[in-house]
């Protein structure tokens, strides 16, 4: 048995016609992946600079409690507060912290770990080992704040 269909006589529109019947849903689309795409975007942005500056600010504590140790140990030869081993933990605490951060942060926090690599055996009496242990803390300290400046 064959099934018979009527003849429906097709309409044929151009593509011109469909763009204008259904123009308000296009730019309703449009515009809700542009903003989706906007959003995603900015959310990435924002979440890049928040740890960024959770990063900096712990850098920051941590550069401060360096200076403290490195301190103690030279002017008060305080043995408890200025334990240049206890300096260790900080100081690489910052060069692992630095990488979140951008340039020039890491690379004034590879330093910073050298200097004190070099010199944190003779904080104690040697003026020169202070200074320059002093001297990366406070590059370390501007490259942070630097950074911090330059978010978006």
């Amino acid at each position: 048995m064959k099934m018979v269909v009527p003849d429906c006589p097709m309409r044929t529109s151009s593509i011109a016609d469909q763009l204008k019947a259904h123009s308000v849903a296009i730019i309703s689309l449009v515009v809700a992946l542009s903003g989706l795409a906007y959003n995603s975007w900015r959310d990435a942005v924002v979440e890049e600079n928040r740890s960024i500056r959770i990063a900096a600010f712990e850098v920051l504590k941590n550069l401060g409690e360096l200076q403290l140790i490195a301190d103690y140990a030279h002017y008060q030869k305080d043995r408890k507060m200025g334990n240049p081993i206890t300096g260790w933990g900080r100081a690489l605490l910052i060069r692992d912290l630095s990488r979140v951060i951008p340039e020039p942060v890491p690379e004034t926090a590879d330093r910073l770990l050298q200097t004190w690599r070099e010199n944190w055996e003779q904080l104690e009496d040697d003026e020169a080992a202070s200074v320059r242990v002093n001297a990366h803390i406070a590059k370390t300290r501007e490259a942070v704040l630097l950074a911090l400046q330059r978010l978006k």
